[in-house]
């Protein structure tokens, strides 16, 4: 679970003591500004629809699209989005990119509230956007990648000597997960292949969603998804489950 953190102008999530409400430094910003953020957060709860002991009625939380255009005259509801799909964000950097998710989280959000205008609704989540947004970082960070990739495929060859750090395989991922033979040949993969393998494994991405947020045809998508899972399953011992690369 991903602890409260506040987006600074450098891009770094600082970690802070949980008030039960995270916000983005920029989208929260005074205690005026959390004021209107936690009344987004209380749509769904009862609300009085008339005088003093009026029975109250129940109202749907906003949707991500209601947000995202709130959020341009009040740039405290983009928070609302963070709080929904940060977690699920880092879960996928954290696989992709170790430690250094906590970093390009922060940043993925941030270059997501900088764009908010210019996000339009292709999905009916934001969540692929975001992590569209995320995939687009981790390129500037390629060699660390596949050095995590090469590093967990010869781990997984040698006896443990020490207890793992959860902090360093995120959710001790790479120790019940990745597979050296996978890890090996992810890292083997084309970068392009590779996107779209991972968008769809572990972004939970659709063959249309992965086209939008990488832009490119759909046809594309397919063919390099075809290809990515021909040779990492090319490289995966003979039991293994189909589901590994799901």
């Amino acid at each position: 679970m991903v602890t409260s953190v506040q987006i600074s102008p450098l891009g770094r999530r600082a970690r802070e003591p949980d008030r039960g409400h995270r916000t983005c430094q920029g989208v929260t910003t005074s205690p005026a500004a959390l004021g209107a953020s936690l009344a987004v957060h209380s749509a769904g709860m009862q609300m009085a629809d008339g005088p003093p002991g009026t029975p109250s009625r129940r109202t749907a939380a906003p949707t991500d699209g209601e947000l995202m255009a709130h959020s341009l005259d009040e740039p405290e509801a983009f928070g609302v989005l963070f709080d929904r799909h940060a977690d699920a964000v880092h879960r996928y950097l954290g696989r992709r990119v170790g430690q250094l998710a906590d970093d390009l989280l922060s940043e993925t959000f941030l270059v997501a509230f900088r764009r908010r205008a210019a996000w339009r609704a292709v999905h009916v989540e934001v969540r692929p956007w975001l992590i569209g947004i995320a995939t687009n970082l981790v390129h500037g960070h390629v060699r660390t990648e596949q050095r995590r990739y090469r590093a967990l495929a010869r781990a997984a060859a040698e006896p443990a000597t020490v207890p793992l750090d959860p902090a360093d395989l995120v959710g001790r991922f790479a120790a019940e997960a990745l597979r050296g033979p996978l890890a090996a040949a992810l890292a083997a993969l084309k970068p392009r292949d590779r996107d779209v393998l991972l968008l769809f494994a572990w972004g939970q991405l659709g063959y249309e969603e992965i086209a939008a947020v990488l832009d490119v045809p759909l046809g594309t998508v397919r063919s390099r998804l075809h290809r990515a899972r021909r040779q990492t399953r090319a490289a995966l011992p003979l039991d293994a489950s189909p589901e590994e690369l799901r």
